[in-house]
């Protein structure tokens, strides 16, 4: 795979514009727009987003994955415009770290996947440790993937591992020369 920095000019007209929530509707635009692209051998996606599903964000990278493990001879290129908070960062995290732009005053952010749950303990108790557990594995197996994650974002970077489980729970905003800098993205456009 070719991994010559891209200029301005190859920005010029991406192949997918994706803006707003990351959900199943945005996926869906996604996929049909990477569709259109099959014939592109540079696939720039453009992406302005606060955030969103983390699950439609790993699978819309997952697609990235695949389709560049599938064809190494096309580029799939992600273009980060204004805010890319939360899944959007996620979804960065699925591309090639030379393959990752930023738009000049970008921020990116950084945070925790949230849960909002109500845990009600009733009924005989081993159903209510069953319940306990439940939840328990649904916790950890979330911070778990969340790590991965982490791990893709910040591979090739000086940012480790441990500097983004301390700054996550606050929400982590990185302006994009600074994530330049620190190795995140290959440039800001």
């Amino acid at each position: 795979m070719d991994t010559t920095p891209l200029g301005p000019t190859a920005f010029r007209a991406p192949a997918v514009l994706l803006s707003g929530p990351v959900d199943y509707d945005m996926y869906k635009d996604f996929r049909r727009q990477l569709g259109a692209a099959a014939d592109r051998e540079i696939v720039v996606i453009e992406l302005t987003t606060l955030g969103g599903d983390p699950e439609v964000a790993r699978m819309m990278g997952e697609d990235i994955r695949f389709n560049s493990a599938m064809d190494p001879n096309r580029r799939f290129v992600f273009l980060g415009k204004a805010a890319i908070y939360s899944a959007g960062t996620t979804f960065m995290s699925f591309f090639a770290r030379q393959n990752r732009y930023l738009t000049c005053g970008t921020r990116l952010m950084i945070h925790e996947r949230k849960m909002n749950k109500q845990l009600q303990v009733e009924g005989p108790l081993t159903t209510c440790i069953a319940s306990v557990k439940a939840t328990l594995n649904e916790i950890l197996c979330s911070i778990e993937i969340q790590n991965e994650g982490f791990a893709n974002l910040v591979a090739g970077s000086d940012v480790t591992l441990d500097e983004v489980l301390e700054k996550a729970p606050s929400n982590w905003y990185l302006e994009a020369e600074e994530a330049k800098r620190r190795g995140l993205i290959e440039a800001v456009i």
